[in-house]
Parts: C-alpha cells; structure tokens; sequence
C-alpha cells in the first residue's frame, strides 16, 4: 500500500476489509472484526492509512461497486484509486459492474512478488470491450508474503515473525486465530 501511496501521490489510502466477498468460500478468512484490528494495529502511526469498516456493517454479499459509490459520494472531489492484485484482476470482468468499477475509480492492479507478473497483453485478454485500458499496473517491491501465507503459516505453527508487524502478530496469537 506504501508504494502505491507514493507513486501515485495519494494523500490517503482507505483500508477496506472486505464484509461478506461475494467470491469466497475460505472458511479460513478469518471474521471481519479480526481483519479490521489487524489493519488498525498494522498501520497505526501512518495517518495516511486509515482503516474503513463500511462493508463490514452490511449484510449480504459485499460490492466493490457499492463502496466505491458511497466513497464517490463521500469524496466528490477527489480522483479514486482502487489498488487490487494484479493477479485477481483475471477475473475482474466477472465481478459485478466492472465497466461502473472503471468510471468511480481508476483501477490499479498491483504486480506482488512471488506471483507471475500481469502485463498489458495478460489484461487485454483477460478484460474485453476496452476495460484493460482503463487499468494502470505497479510494480510492487518488498517480501513474498501473502496473507493466505501467513494464515497457512500460523496454522502449521510456524513462526510468522518479521513477516508481518509485532502487534498483528501478538493479536493472532491472543485470538489463536487460523488454528487447525
């Protein structure tokens, strides 16, 4: 999210813990309440990174095209990003409104290390009817880590020490959360 922040020259990132994703059935995604605090404790002390909860209240299945709608209204005059894996936008002209996702916000699929990297020719055949132009690419410097690593990680009980920070790693422990 730093490199995002800074090469895009964002004043602020908004953290969404997805509330019910539409398109997951892990039952090891842990609840949303966990997910929140982690983010919370992860970024405390950046002030540019705050932690947004709105899809967490909602029932049902959570949108990206609903929140950024509310986020829209809420910030009529700021220019949206939508930062994502590079890898999920795969599957992106399947989600619900895609074209509407691509007006309310400019898309950025973000290249993770350890992941095969997504180039233009990837996302023109994985996005039809001119929505991989509307998509910007990063590159995204740093560890290969994931949280679906991390959580596999706790679950073997291994140590996730350096891998995430010092108070995300002693919630998980307090809450024993991704315990087998």
């Amino acid at each position: 999210a730093e490199t995002c922040r800074a090469t895009l020259h964002l004043d602020q990132v908004r953290l969404i813990p997805a509330g019910t994703p539409p398109h997951k059935t892990d039952a090891s995604v842990s609840e949303g309440s966990h997910r929140a605090q982690m983010l919370r404790l992860a970024v405390s002390g950046y002030p540019e990174f705050v932690v947004d909860t709105r899809e967490l209240h909602r029932s049902g299945p959570s949108y990206t095209v609903d929140t950024l709608r509310e986020l829209r209204e809420q910030f009529r005059d700021s220019k949206l990003f939508f930062l994502m894996g590079a890898d999920s936008l795969r599957d992106f002209s399947t989600w619900r409104s895609p074209e509407r996702i691509t007006e309310l916000a400019t898309v950025v699929g973000v290249n993770r290390p350890g992941l095969p990297e997504v180039d233009s020719d990837q996302l023109a055949k994985w996005l039809p009817n001119g929505l991989a132009e509307r998509v910007i690419l990063l590159q995204m410097p740093g560890t290969n880590i994931s949280a679906s690593a991390i959580r596999r990680r706790v679950s073997q009980q291994h140590s996730i020490r350096f891998l995430t920070p010092k108070a995300v790693e002693a919630y998980i422990e307090h809450h024993r959360l991704y315990r087998s």
